[in-house]
């Protein structure tokens, strides 16, 4: 309730006094850093701790594969439906390219950088350099590697087990102190934006922009919720419903990543493994942009429009070909999404690359739509994935779906550590048991509540 007031506030800010609302820009930014700080240390516990308690290590693998198959078959499904929707609705026909907005095009482009480059990333200068650097996939490289070699170690790893077992106790109560500033962040994120752009700068561009959430609409209801439907019997609804809190932040923040540690703690909550939430949740926040995939292709489409240089059929298909190795690289970009379309353009048609000036001044808004269905697809993907691989509880699910097992949002501050947080991770045949239902503060021995 704090961030809605907040963000209905820096609205009326934003409106009211367009030049002292651009001022509060740092504090959306200093929230989403406190955020980010938390993102690998909260990342490295889960995964060490879900991988160094199963004892095959094939398991992980095969959590892996295929988490990443269906990353892969659905980012293209999106960018599919991006480039039909991008067809039908033709919107950059008219419009007049500027010169500020060739700078800014060209700006976008100079700050993105290559495929092979993002995959040379992945692998950190030191140990312990992911930690420093804040890199999502540096951390859980680390983290795979460690949880793997504490399998190796079998009974004498279990000591370290439980030291990052506390450790990871540590973690979420930082967490915890730094949700208490998110209305500050939320507030100062929204006033920024609306005193920069106003409500008149979006009518130029509103057939995009509007098409662009249809389209998410269409993609998270439509194609996701009939998968999760055929697949696990979940309503769509009810998940998203499930995770109202964290798709307010998103909104507020901007940032997908800003709801990542209470996804892991959510998905653990609802009935699906640990070994599969470490692995699907931080993997799919690289892997799995749904959102970003469909604003690649509908923003390509709309830049050739308006630059007089429309794309012909075969070069839509090549396009969309090249996006698909170019959007797995926009978690490694700073400005995720536009620049990773500026880096797709200048690798693809040079010529365009300009034209990305178009979108930089509603890219803030059309960056809402891609976090919150880039959110909504790795949510999909954890109960998909464990249902595959037989890793969730489904009468738990539907018992925490139907409120009937409320999430707890105090669980977090609470000071205890079960004893039995490392050793229990593991049954005697070396598989996670199922997550116990008596109580929403005793399901969880690795994300154990919510902020």
């Amino acid at each position: 309730m704090a961030v809605i007031g907040a963000v209905a506030l820096g609205i009326l800010v934003g409106l009211a006094a367009p030049d002292a609302a651009k001022e509060l820009k740092p504090l959306g930014d200093g929230f989403v850093n406190l955020i980010k700080m938390m993102i690998s240390p909260v990342i490295f516990c889960t995964i060490v701790l879900g991988v160094g308690s199963v004892r095959k290590a094939a398991k992980v693998g095969a959590v892996g594969g295929l988490a990443l198959g269906y990353f892969l078959v659905m980012s293209t499904v999106a960018l599919g439906i991006g480039l039909v929707v991008g067809n039908i609705l033709d919107p950059g026909s008219g419009l007049h390219l500027t010169e500020a907005a060739k700078e800014a095009g060209a700006a976008e482009a100079g700050d993105s950088e290559s495929t092979t480059q993002f995959l040379l990333g992945i692998v950190p200068t030191t140990l312990v350099s992911a930690f420093t650097e804040g890199e999502v996939l540096q951390t859980l490289m680390v983290a795979l590697l460690i949880g793997f070699a504490l399998q190796a170690m079998g009974s004498a790893g279990e000591p370290v087990l439980r030291g990052i077992g506390h450790i990871q106790k540590l973690v979420f109560r930082v967490l915890a102190m730094v949700m208490w500033v998110a209305p500050v962040g939320a507030f100062g994120a929204i006033a920024a934006v609306v005193g920069e752009t106003g409500l008149d700068a979006l009518k130029a561009l509103a057939v995009i922009m509007i098409g662009f959430y249809v389209t998410c609409a269409v993609f998270v209801f439509i194609v996701l919720g009939a998968l999760l439907r055929a697949v696990s019997g979940v309503n769509i609804f009810a998940l998203l419903k499930y995770l109202g809190r964290e798709f307010l932040l998103i909104l507020s923040t901007s940032s997908s990543e800003s709801a990542l540690p209470r996804l892991i703690a959510k998905m653990e909550h609802l009935g699906v493994s640990r070994p599969v939430v470490g692995i699907t949740v931080p993997t799919g926040y690289s892997f799995n942009l749904d959102g970003t995939a469909i604003y690649l292709t509908m923003a390509s489409l709309f830049i050739a429009e308006a630059m007089g240089d429309p794309l012909s059929l075969g070069q839509q298909i090549s396009l969309l070909i090249f996006m698909v190795i170019a959007s797995k690289g926009a978690a490694g970009v700073t400005g995720a999404g536009l620049a990773t379309l500026a880096g797709g353009l200048q690798s693809h048609r040079p010529e365009l690359v300009d034209g990305v000036g178009l979108i930089v001044g509603i890219d803030r808004f059309m960056s809402e739509a891609r976090a919150l269905t880039n959110f909504a697809g790795n949510s999909v993907a954890t109960v998909l994935v464990g249902t595959w691989t037989k890793e969730i509880d489904d009468d738990r699910v539907r018992r925490v779906l139907s409120g009937e097992l409320p999430f707890d949002e105090s669980s977090l501050q609470d000071s205890t550590l079960p004893e039995d947080s490392a050793d229990a991770s593991a049954g005697t045949d070396g598989e996670v048991p199922e997550p116990r239902s008596d109580s929403p503060k005793d399901v969880l021995s690795t994300a154990k509540g919510d902020s």
